[in-house]
């Protein structure tokens, strides 16, 4: 657990600081959340285990903690960027928090909502909500948890489908999908979740506003924004290509670890509480992060980290070059 805390951490102090105190420490954090972890993922010695011991712990308590501190940090982020700070420190600390919002936060909160307990399912709710993305806790618990690596997920991209095309109709069809889901399942009993992902939404643009009035609520736009691409981009990345084949009786075939990508670097895998590992955490939903296995034989292998083929996934022809073939060797693996 204690890289998982260090690399986690570490950067909320980071932005702490450099919301609070300024230079050097936006360039500071800037610095850690890209060259550092690219850095550290290049040494084989901090790579992590691919099968963890049985003796690491469940991780609750840091998931919980990171939960917590989402909120001021977000909205500090919000307070300074829409304050009169130095022009060059809001820069170098929308991009850092932005990138925290997207790597840490975001995957902690995918983390929260498929732990058992009430609470901490509500606030991973919470952490989606603030950043305007309320409804991809539906979405991704009840479509693409189900449906991956199929064309009835919006999230599981299809070969040859550059980021671009993917990133817009995979909100537009996980908005809807996650809806029609909610709605079978609770046939008009109760109050529909959507309306506490509309509720959470209004309310953080509404801390917005008093915060810092319009450029608040720009700040939070920009922020909630940057953060969803990134969300997008690491669905793109961990699905790419891979298709489930339909049985004889016309159904696919269950989920297996071929239908996930996954990347074994320790550094960029403790700052995303082993995101990267997909394919275990398909297979195990609710087996709590620290415990994700990789099994290199019969798992998908990225070429390099996720951060980093999330950059060449924004380049469409470098990405098919890099990746068309590896998806298409997994297909024909079956």
């Amino acid at each position: 657990m204690i890289r998982f805390a260090l690399a986690t951490l570490g950067m909320v102090a980071l932005l702490a600081l450099a919301m609070v105190v300024g230079a050097p420490f936006p360039a500071m954090a800037l610095a850690c959340v890209t060259a550092l972890v690219w850095a550290l993922d290049k040494i084989t010695a901090l790579a992590a285990p691919d099968v963890p011991g049985a003796e690491f712990p469940a991780g609750g308590g840091l998931s919980i903690t990171l939960g917590l501190l989402h909120f001021p940090l977000l909205y500090g982020g919000v307070a300074v960027l829409s304050s009169d700070a130095p022009w060059l420190d809001k820069l170098l600390i929308f991009l850092a928090l932005s990138l925290f919002l997207g790597q840490v936060s975001n995957s902690n909160a995918h983390e929260l909502i498929h732990r058992a307990g009430r609470w901490p399912r509500r606030l991973g709710v919470a952490v989606y909500a603030s950043v305007l993305f309320g409804h991809h806790a539906s979405a991704h618990v009840r479509v693409h948890h189900i449906h991956a690596a199929t064309d009835r997920d919006p999230n599981s991209a299809r070969l040859g489908e550059s980021w671009y095309a993917f990133a817009a109709r995979a909100w537009v069809g996980s908005l809807r999908a996650g809806y029609r889901a909610e709605s079978r399942l609770r046939q008009r009993r109760g109050v529909h979740p959507y309306a506490w992902y509309a509720g959470g939404a209004v309310l953080s643009l509404g801390i917005a506003a008093v915060i810092g009035g319009v450029a608040g609520i720009a700040a939070l736009l920009a922020l909630s924004a940057y953060a969803q691409a990134q969300l997008f981009l690491s669905d793109y990345v961990q699905h790419y290509g891979l298709r489930r084949r339909d049985s004889a009786n016309g159904r696919p075939e269950p989920v297996g670890p071929q239908h996930s990508w996954n990347a074994p670097q320790g550094a960029s895998s403790a700052l995303m509480l082993n995101a990267p590992r997909h394919s275990d955490h398909h297979a195990h939903p609710a087996r709590p992060y620290p415990g994700l296995q990789i099994d290199r034989d019969s798992m998908p292998i990225l070429p390099y980290s996720l951060p980093v083929m999330a950059c060449i996934a924004l380049v469409p022809p470098l990405w098919r070059r890099v990746m068309d073939r590896r998806a298409a060797r997994w297909a024909r693996a079956g």
